[in-house]
């Protein structure tokens, strides 16, 4: 199961903050630019995140998934049955159209509104609450970040998964 459909089924993930070349200069309360322009030159950053990797968590049983650039505007996210990486479970797919990299499931749509050489932050735009990142931390680990805001008599939090290439090499 992967990233998104995890967070429409209310399963807690990641995020955190970058800098987003481009774009306008207005920002959202968490210092975000919701209307941030990306090019697909800018998309070419986010290629340290192509492979497979076994992702973590506390309470968290592993969970594999695959990160393949399937055009220069296209990011397919598959999810994967376990850490034989034979069976694909699952696919999200990202695409820049018009500016905006986004993608989502069940109903759900996310658009990245930071974009820098080590991470990319994206914010909800339809039936979704949390934002998440995806933050390069070496060649062969990064950290997924995801965030929900305070509402009603729940208070803000947060989950971190930890990403590692698989198989390790």
């Amino acid at each position: 199961m992967n990233f998104l459909i995890r967070f429409s089924l209310g399963f807690l993930i990641v995020a955190a903050v970058a800098g987003c070349s481009g774009g306008r200069s207005q920002t959202n309360s968490t210092g975000q630019n919701p209307n941030a322009k990306i090019t697909a030159e800018q998309l070419r950053k986010l290629r340290w995140i192509e492979g497979s990797w076994r992702g973590t968590g506390v309470n968290q049983q592993p969970f594999f998934e695959r990160y393949r650039f399937e055009s220069d505007t296209v990011l397919a996210v598959d999810g994967l049955e376990n850490e034989k990486l034979e069976k694909v479970t699952d696919t999200t797919r990202f695409e820049l159209k018009d500016g905006e990299f986004g993608g989502g499931s069940e109903g759900s749509r996310y658009v990245a509104t930071v974009l820098d050489d080590n991470s990319i932050t994206f914010e909800p735009r339809i039936k979704a609450r949390n934002s998440f990142t995806w933050k390069r931390e070496t060649k062969d680990a990064w950290t997924a970040i995801l965030k929900w805001p305070a509402a009603g008599d729940k208070p803000a939090r947060e989950r971190v998964y930890n990403m590692e290439r698989w198989p390790k090499q």
